[in-house]
């Protein structure tokens, strides 16, 4: 169930909302492999008029699954975001959708989340990568440890 309150009922009194939200209610339409959201998120919010426009203060946290970028390793990455605040208008150009005195703080919510996703998410801040942990794994007893080319030795093979 999407999170949606009353604004005959904010009107009257300071609205204190906790809880959950599923994945699917949120419904964050991710296109990236490299992270999800298999866990539902909680939030703690305060929801007050101001003027004409709903003050919504509070926190929100979650579980990323990640997979690293480098050495697509799968990890899991908290997601905080402890201030909130968001101004929602209920007058003017960038008025907030009302149906039946209902306002739907879902999308808010999602989109203040989806801006705090990592953009390349790593296991740990220095990852060296695919190729720095094959060169820091131990070669097999009795086998030679592979030597690789430079960049510049394979250019310089090309006959142009």
């Amino acid at each position: 169930m999407a999170l949606i309150i009353n604004l005959r009922l904010l009107s009257q009194e300071t609205l204190y909302l906790q809880g959950e939200l599923t994945p699917a209610e949120l419904d964050f339409g991710l296109r990236d492999d490299m992270f999800q959201v298999n866990h539902p998120v909680q939030y703690d919010l305060t929801a007050e008029m101001v003027d004409d426009a709903i003050l919504l203060r509070g926190r929100l946290s979650a579980e990323l699954q990640c997979e690293c970028v480098r050495c697509l390793r799968a990890f899991t990455r908290p997601l905080e975001l402890p201030d909130l605040t968001l101004h929602l208008p209920l007058t003017g150009e960038e008025t907030v959708p009302i149906d039946n005195d209902n306002v739907d703080l879902t999308p808010f919510l999602r989109e203040d989340m989806i801006l705090e996703f990592p953009q390349h998410p790593l296991c740990e801040p220095d990852c060296a990568g695919l190729k720095k942990m094959k060169e820091n794994q131990a070669p097999a007893a009795g086998t030679k440890p592979e030597t690789t080319a430079s960049a510049w030795a394979e250019l310089n093979k090309l006959k142009l």
